[in-house]
């Protein structure tokens, strides 16, 4: 998170620290159990055991150093809070707020209602949530017939898995204690660990690759950027739009998806058809929590999965052309819309799925539902999702931290583990989308991220909002 100006230090540790007591949820620590125990133990603690808030000293690289720490080194779960706040002064002026949590305790917006909380102690201004827009009353208009949400496929189709272009042969490793290099213009970098899932950091330039540290490890490859909101139909005073920008961030996920493995495809010989490809499954976290002081603190979200079947397979010319059809990709936003609204309409399910929950159950020793859990997963790795979009939304908060300002832009990022192997992030700020691409090594190297997060920039593209010539339909 960028602030323009500078926090006083001691005044932002005590603001924190008392942010921390008003959510009392974040103050805990895994308690210490044996493998024939039947259930993992969390302990509450009235005050932190380690302080969470640093400054390191500023200078040449100050950041990149602290981006790479986030990166490197999660916090752990013994030692409460399970989260750690490093300010950074900028080398121009203005303070980087970097916030690492553990996604086992808590998720990215418990902690923005945290941060929200510290910023309204620190700057005296209000910071309760702005109100959700208002949606417009009225039927939603019917789609013509060619576009209804499609029948299920089969239920045990494998998704499609994103095409691997693996990196060269990697430079050898720093020896221990030596400086970090800093990655080259123009290039993501390779953080050493995914475990760490939010950061938040700064563009160089608007609309410019922003790098979050080194490649010198086996780690995540990580892309930040921003990119404009795609514009949508207007408003009318009766009927809400046709799709939201949630819908346009999944159709750009599935073009750039399909786009990409359609140039890394296999060649055939001549005269045999190419295999029909899978379907693209897009899982994506719903948070339903409210964003008001009472958020209830910890991993709030569920997941539920978008799955693109035979339809977008009759449009696959089109769509993967370059650049898109306008029309194949307004019929594929219709029939994503439709998607969501179903399930946004249907009762929610266990957070975790069917599955987990009977994982988690505790039925078996957690020495042992830990090997069959593990088990379970690589025996299902062929069936998980394609990949994992995590759209934020717009921050609700106005995060005004006084003399230090509001935050000009704000990133997060969620880890890219195999089969996956990639997660797309976004978050929308002052008008702009925050993009992060995560990606494990094991499928892409850094200059095959760059050139994914091309593709999605312009599919995010592709999605917008055309008004009609004189005289024709708008698609």
């Amino acid at each position: 998170m960028h602030l323009p100006g500078r926090v006083d230090p001691v005044r932002l540790r005590t603001a924190f620290h008392q942010a921390l007591a008003r959510h009392p949820r974040i103050l805990m620590r895994q308690a210490a159990v044996r493998w024939w125990h039947r259930r993992y133990r969390w302990q509450l603690t009235a005050t932190p055991d380690v302080d969470p808030v640093g400054f390191p000293p500023p200078g040449p690289g100050a950041l990149a150093r602290a981006r790479q720490r986030a990166l490197d080194h999660c916090p752990p779960l013994d030692a409460s809070p399970p989260v750690r706040l490093e300010v950074i002064e900028g080398a121009t002026g203005g303070t980087v707020l970097l916030l690492a949590l553990h996604h086992t305790a808590l998720d990215g917006p418990a902690c923005l209602r945290v941060l929200a909380t510290a910023a309204e102690l620190y700057g005296g201004a209000d910071n309760s949530p702005a109100p959700a827009p208002v949606r417009a009353p009225g039927p939603r208009p019917e789609p013509p017939p060619a576009d209804r949400p499609p029948a299920p496929g089969p239920r045990l189709a494998r998704p499609a898995r994103i095409a691997p272009d693996p990196a060269p042969p990697s430079a050898p490793t720093p020896a221990p204690g030596s400086a970090p290099r800093p990655s080259k213009p123009g290039r993501p970098s390779r953080p050493n660990r995914p475990s760490q899932p939010s950061q938040s950091s700064q563009p160089s330039r608007p609309g410019q690759p922003n790098h979050p540290g080194n490649g010198n490890g086996n780690g995540n490859g990580m892309l930040l950027t921003d990119l404009p909101i795609p514009t949508r139909p207007p408003r009318t005073p009766t009927q809400p739009p046709p799709y939201t920008v949630n819908d346009q961030l999944l159709v750009a996920t599935w073009l750039m998806i399909a786009r990409w493995n359609r140039l890394h495809a296999p060649a055939h010989p001549h005269g045999t058809a190419a295999p029909a490809p899978a379907p693209i499954v897009v899982t994506m976290p719903v948070d339903d929590r409210p964003r008001d002081a009472g958020m209830p603190i910890g991993n709030g979200t569920r997941l539920v999965s978008v799955g693109f079947g035979p339809e977008e397979r009759r449009d696959a010319g089109p769509l993967t052309a370059d650049p898109p059809d306008p029309d194949a990709v307004a019929r594929l936003l219709r029939r994503t819309a439709a998607r969501t609204r179903a399930l946004k309409a249907a009762v929610p399910g266990s957070q975790l799925g069917l599955y987990a929950t009977m994982l988690t159950a505790p039925v078996l020793p957690v020495g042992l539902r830990g090997a069959v859990t593990r088990t379970l997963r690589r025996a299902a790795a062929p069936w998980t999702s394609t990949t994992l979009l995590s759209n934020i939304g717009r921050i609700a908060y106005p995060l005004d931290f006084g003399d230090a300002g509001r935050p000009a832009a704000v990133w997060f990022s969620a880890p890219a583990r195999m089969p996956r192997g990639l997660t797309v992030t976004t978050v929308s700020v002052a008008g702009r989308i925050q993009l992060a691409l995560r990606w494990s090594p094991a499928l892409l190297d850094d200059a095959a991220g760059a050139r994914l997060g091309d593709l999605f920039r312009s599919s995010l593209a592709a999605t917008a909002w055309t008004p009609p010539p004189a005289g024709g339909a708008a698609r």
